[in-house]
């Protein structure tokens, strides 16, 4: 049977905190707070050291604690990670449909530049 934490989805803040770990690679507290200060100024180290173990107990972060200052690792890699949020997502709301999905999309979420290059990718063009 597969641990409880395997199944832990992000919430909307630890995804946040997700992304500047796949961009900075391992790191400590210290630098995750000092990165996401500029966006979010109020966010107190207390709070990202808390969320940073929370997320440890729930597999979705994996700890160094060979150095004095333990150095923090997505537990997935990016992409899996939103290979499975849309799976999940096209599950719950498209009933399984990714056509569905894409039609959603285009219709409500991308400019016309992006359609145009989407247009010129399924033409072949990669311009």
């Amino acid at each position: 049977m597969e641990p409880a934490h395997k199944k832990s989805r992000p919430t909307a803040a630890e995804l946040n905190l997700l992304r500047v770990l796949w961009q900075l690679g391992g790191a400590t507290v210290k630098q995750v707070h000092e990165a996401m200060l500029p966006e979010r100024p109020d966010l107190s180290y207390a709070t990202v050291l808390r969320q940073m173990q929370v997320m440890h107990g729930k597999g979705l972060l994996t700890r160094d604690e060979s150095e004095r200052s333990h150095v923090y690792a997505p537990a997935q890699r990016q992409k899996s990670l939103q290979a499975t949020l849309l799976k999940d997502l096209i599950q719950k709301a498209f009933s399984g449909s990714g056509k569905a999905l894409v039609m959603a999309a285009l219709r409500h979420h991308v400019t016309q530049e992006e359609k145009d290059e989407i247009r010129r990718l399924l033409h072949g063009d990669e311009r």
